[in-house]
């Protein structure tokens, strides 16, 4: 599960950044903070100084920290997998394994099924022979998987990603 990997690490950097900042909020506000009153001001006095004379750096935190929510935001939705069609299928991933177990380093192989027919999704290694692959997905093993998982007119999207 490598792919997963970069989200968790992000997710548990943001989750630790923010819970310090709540529980620093927190003890703050009920002045469990030994030398800092509740009411006492965050920022050192000459930086509040030049903030009041000059919001200009204020408003520039403020649209990076908007960009950042919506960068944000983005993830989280394809996270949880806003904008992918259909719903995944095993048996037409076993099949798609089976007839393409000459191929080695197959990775992020799937199947799905939508209103709009099957889509393919397959993603091999760049000494793996392309055109062979393809060969196979288009003479047998995407008529198979048609055949099986709905009928044989039924539309099919097979998309191709070669890594590096």
């Amino acid at each position: 599960m490598r792919q997963y990997a970069g989200n968790r690490v992000g997710l548990a950097i943001v989750g630790a950044a923010l819970l310090g900042l709540g529980v620093y909020a927190w003890l703050r506000g009920h002045d469990r903070l030994l030398g800092l009153s509740p009411n006492g001001r965050v920022l050192p006095a000459q930086t509040y100084r030049t903030l009041a004379e000059e919001p200009w750096p204020l408003w520039f935190l403020a649209l990076g920290l908007l960009l950042l929510a919506l960068v944000s935001l983005r993830w989280l939705l394809l996270c949880l997998g806003w904008g992918r069609r259909g719903t995944p299928n095993g048996t037409g991933t076993a099949m798609l394994f089976v007839g393409l177990k000459g191929v080695d380093g197959l990775s992020r192989t799937g199947v799905r099924v939508g209103e709009d027919g099957l889509r393919i999704g397959l993603t091999c290694p760049a000494a793996a022979d392309v055109g062979a692959v393809v060969s196979k997905l288009d003479q047998d093993i995407v008529g198979r998987v048609r055949r099986e998982i709905r009928d044989a007119e039924s539309p099919a999207v097979v998309l191709l990603h070669v890594r590096r």
